[in-house]
């Protein structure tokens, strides 16, 4: 009876080790998959609640040179409920323009010429708060003569764009 009761001890002394090197060698990938599912979770809620509108338009093809490139403005809606920081609009946003068929990357300058943009906002704070309006201007050789239409897409680092075609004016 007595070699019974060693055996059953021994074989349950077995099965709590077993148990306990499961759990610790299961939990770890359990939490770091929770871990992976929440921020993913919040990703794509950012990115559901990020939301603008292009509201107005403005070309002029200027000389097309070099020393007088082509201006235009765009003027865009934060109609989302998700607030964007100006600092991931000109660390990160992508401009292109041009004619819809021959049109160039953009990069973000303060004192912007050929081949940049800038952006101006009447925002008190370091974001496009929701229902705030944002003018993005931009100087290239790309702006078409008046005949041609211009192509406009701005994109944000979380995937979130708005493309348009209109007319130079004039």
């Amino acid at each position: 009876m007595s070699a019974e009761t060693i055996t059953t001890a021994i074989f349950l002394i077995t099965t709590v080790v077993a148990a306990a090197v499961l759990v610790n060698a299961i939990f770890p990938v359990i939490s770091g998959m929770s871990g992976t599912f929440s921020s993913t979770t919040h990703q794509a809620d950012v990115q559901i609640r990020t939301d603008f509108k292009i509201i107005a338009t403005l070309a002029m093809h200027n000389g097309g040179t070099t020393e007088d490139p082509g201006t235009a403005h765009i003027w865009m809606k934060n109609i989302g409920s998700e607030k964007i920081a100006l600092e991931g609009i000109r660390d990160s946003a992508t401009v292109l323009c041009g004619e819809p068929t021959d049109f160039t990357l953009l990069t973000y300058s303060a004192n912007p010429g050929n081949g940049n943009w800038k952006y101006t906002i009447t925002s008190d704070n370091e974001y496009w708060d929701p229902g705030e309006s944002l003018e993005i201007t931009y100087y290239t050789t790309k702006i078409p003569t008046s005949s041609n239409p211009v192509y406009f897409q701005f994109a944000l680092a979380n995937g979130v764009w708005r493309s348009t075609e209109f007319n130079v004016a004039g």
